[in-house]
């Protein structure tokens, strides 16, 4: 079998994440952010080990502080922010073992260039005593996302957006994927959602959750400020084959009037539970039913993601699933 990235809901080893740790990143949402990762990795960790990536000395003290007891292992490397998703390699697994794939990070298209996050990749695989594939061309975790088959959907917006790699079209995007990542087919959605500082990254729009089976987001009413993102991605995915299942959209979340990227698509599949991001929006519960209903046999919960957003993300954002 080529090495390729299993899909998410397929075992794990552990889950790797990283702690809130650079005040001057977070700000006022520092203690609020780590309150929002902490429930998520108790969350986690009640059924597979938690790596987890910790900044700095007083950094490592809080996370000890709210984890004591949780299944965590704890790994002290300065890095950028907690977008472990982005940072991190790709695990892969082949009849040979398993296998790591780094790329080239700059910062989502130069906007975050954060002093140690092109380290992260590295560190990550020789902890984790998987060997790393280092490719030279840029991609992100959280740009792409598989269904464990050789099946990929992605963004235009994104994947062929010039301040990634200059002068690569979808062809050599796709033959990049295969050759590095085993992909054998290529769903190409359109735009992401609206302000998202990542140009489009996938795992806000689309996520599979069965071979061929893709959900996507329903629009939250008129003011959804995504509606047309959400049809153009509905259109694309049926006209190239997959089935397509729905999730209600939180709709319109606003911070200082503007409207901010939240998404309960980045929801974050672990051995035992999936964690879904929640706003306190009026679609909260109905879309963690929705997401549950496709994960049987899986604890599915709700968890606040807020303060997390702030940073440009959320749950799946800031981990990586290293592979049974």
């Amino acid at each position: 079998m080529t090495a390729r990235q299993p899909a998410e809901w397929m075992p794990h080893v552990a889950t790797w994440t990283a702690w809130p740790s650079d005040p001057a990143l977070w700000q006022d949402d520092l203690l609020p952010a780590r309150a929002e990762v902490a429930a998520m990795i108790w969350a986690i960790a009640e059924h597979e080990r938690v790596e987890l990536l910790v900044g700095t000395e007083e950094a490592a003290a809080s996370a000890h502080e709210a984890l004591h007891g949780a299944s965590v292992r704890f790994h002290h490397q300065p890095f950028g922010d907690i977008w472990l998703r982005d940072t991190a390699p790709l695990f892969m697994a082949s009849t040979a073992g398993p296998a790591a794939a780094g790329f080239r990070f700059n910062g989502w298209g130069g906007k975050y260039l954060l002093e140690g996050d092109d380290a992260v990749a590295a560190f990550v695989a020789h902890g984790a005593g998987v060997p790393l594939a280092k490719h030279d061309w840029v991609l992100e975790g959280g740009a792409i996302e598989v269904d464990g088959t050789g099946l990929c959907v992605t963004t235009e917006a994104c994947l062929l957006n010039p301040n990634r790699n200059p002068g690569m079209d979808r062809f050599e995007v796709e033959a990049h994927l295969r050759r590095d990542l085993g992909i054998e087919r290529v769903l190409w959605l359109g735009d992401g959602l609206a302000n998202d500082h990542t140009d489009g990254h996938v795992d806000n729009l689309a996520r599979f959750v069965a071979p061929g089976v893709l959900a996507l987001p329903a629009a939250a009413g008129s003011d959804d400020p995504n509606a047309e993102v959400y049809d153009d991605a509905h259109e694309r995915a049926t006209a190239f084959g997959v089935d397509v299942v729905r999730v209600p959209s939180p709709g319109l979340v606003e911070v200082d009037g503007v409207a901010i990227p939240a998404s309960y698509m980045n929801w974050y599949v672990a051995n035992g539970v999936v964690v879904v991001p929640t706003y306190g929006a009026a679609n909260d519960a109905a879309a963690v039913a929705a997401i549950g209903s496709f994960f049987p046999g899986r604890r599915v919960v709700g968890l606040r993601g807020n303060a997390i957003l702030t940073g440009g993300g959320s749950f799946h954002c800031i981990t990586q699933q290293q592979p049974a």
